[in-house]
C-alpha cells in the first residue's frame, strides 16, 4: 500500500502532536522519525521547519534557567566543567581525525559528550551547517550511550563506594543528557541529585561559548561570519526570567514549550535520515563516541577521587 502525501502529512502531524505529551521522550521521537524514514514514509512539507524548531526551542528553554543558581553554582563548578569541555572537545577532534570520522560528526559527538547530549548537538548543528544524516547519526550515538549511563553509573558508584557528593559531580560531568543526569542522581541519593543537577546546569551553559566559537570558525561567502543570534536570544530570555520574577508561571510554560519543541525537532531530524546517509557516518562514529565517553567518565572519576 502506497500512502499519499496527504496521508503522510497526517501521520507527521499526529506524531508531532504526541511530542507535546509525556508519551514521547526525545530519544523515542528520534527513533520514530528514523523508523518512518526507513519505511519510506517521508514528506517534503517539513523541509525548512527543522532548523526553526531547533533555534526557537533553544531560545525558549532559556526561560527555565535560574540566573542566581547559575552564578552560585559557577563558583564551585566552573573550573571542573571548563576542563572537561576543553579536554573532550580536544580529544574529539584528535580522535576523529585518527579514526577518519567525518569532521562535522566528530564535532557533534564531541559537543554532545562534552556538554549536554542532544541539546548541545542541536545547538551546534544550527551553526555548523550540517547535513541531516550527520546530526541524526550523532544523536543516535549519544542517545544510546546516554541510556546506558542511566543504569551503569549508579551501579558503578555503589560498587566503588562513592560518596553522594562525588557521585553527583561525576554524574553531572560524565553523563550526556540532563534527564539521565537527574535520573542517575535520584537513584543514588537526594544529595547526589542536588549536586548533579546544579553542576549539570553550569556544564550546559557551555553551549553558548562553544556555539559562538564554532560559528566564528565557519566562513561562508565573502568570508562573512554567521552570528548565532538564537544563542544571544537564549541569554536574553534567561536574563528576562531573572528580572521579571512575577511572570514565573508564564516562563515555566515557555520553557516547557521549548523542551517539547526540541522533541519535535528531533523527530523531524530523524525523519530525514536514510540508510545510504547513515552508511556515510560509519561504525567508526560509534567508536569515537565510546572512546570519548570512557575518557570523560574515567578521567573525571580519577580526578574527583583524588580530592
Amino acid at each position: 500500500m502506497v500512502l499519499t502525501e496527504k496521508q503522510i502529512q497526517i501521520i507527521y502531524v499526529f506524531v508531532a502532536a504526541l511530542c507535546f505529551t509525556p508519551l514521547l521522550s526525545p530519544a523515542i521521537a528520534l527513533l520514530i522519525g528514523i523508523g518512518l524514514s526507513l519505511l519510506g514514509i517521508k514528506t517534503t512539507s517539513s523541509d525548512g521547519y527543522t532548523s526553526l524548531f531547533l533555534k526557537a526551542s533553544i531560545v525558549l528553554m532559556g526561560f527555565g534557567m535560574n540566573l542566581a543558581q547559575v552564578i552560585e553554582t559557577s563558583q564551585s563548578a566552573f573550573l571542573e566543567t571548563a576542563i572537561s569541555v576543553v579536554v573532550v572537545m580536544g580529544f574529539g577532534i584528535f580522535l576523529g581525525k585518527m579514526l577518519k570520522v567525518d569532521s562535522k560528526i566528530s564535532l557533534l559527538i564531541a559537543s554532545g559528550t562534552a556538554i549536554c547530549g542532544g541539546s548541545a548537538i542541536a545547538a551546534i548543528s544550527s551553526v555548523l551547517k550540517t547535513k541531516n544524516y550527520q546530526v541524526s547519526f550523532s544523536l543516535v550515538v549519544i542517545f544510546i550511550l546516554n541510556a546506558l549511563a542511566l543504569f551503569m553509573f549508579p551501579y558503578i558508584g555503589h560498587m566503588l563506594h562513592l560518596s553522594q557528593e562525588t557521585f553527583g559531580h561525576w554524574a553531572a560531568i560524565a553523563i550526556h543528557d540532563t534527564s539521565s543526569v537527574v535520573g542517575a542522581g535520584a537513584i543514588y541519593g537526594e544529595k547526589a541529585l542536588g549536586i548533579a543537577t546544579t553542576v549539570k546546569l553550569i556544564r550546559a551553559l557551555w553551549i553558548i561559548p562553544l556555539s559562538i566559537v564554532i560559528s566564528l570558525a565557519q566562513k561562508g561567502e565573502k568570508n562573512k561570519i554567521k552570528v548565532p543570534y538564537f544563542i544571544l536570544l537564549f541569554v536574553v530570555t534567561m536574563l528576562i526570567s531573572h528580572v521579571v520574577p512575577g511572570w514565573e508561571s508564564t516562563f515555566e510554560h515557555l520553557n516547557w514549550l521549548g523542551k517539547k519543541g526540541m522533541v519535535v525537532a528531533l523527530f523531524l531530524i530523524g525523519s530525514d535520515i536514510s540508510v545510504s546517509e547513515a552508511k556515510k557516518a560509519g561504525a567508526k562514529s560509534f567508536v569515537l563516541g565510546i572512546l570519548l565517553w570512557f575518557i570523560i567518565a574515567g578521567g573525571s572519576l580519577f580526578m574527583l577521587t583524588l580530592k
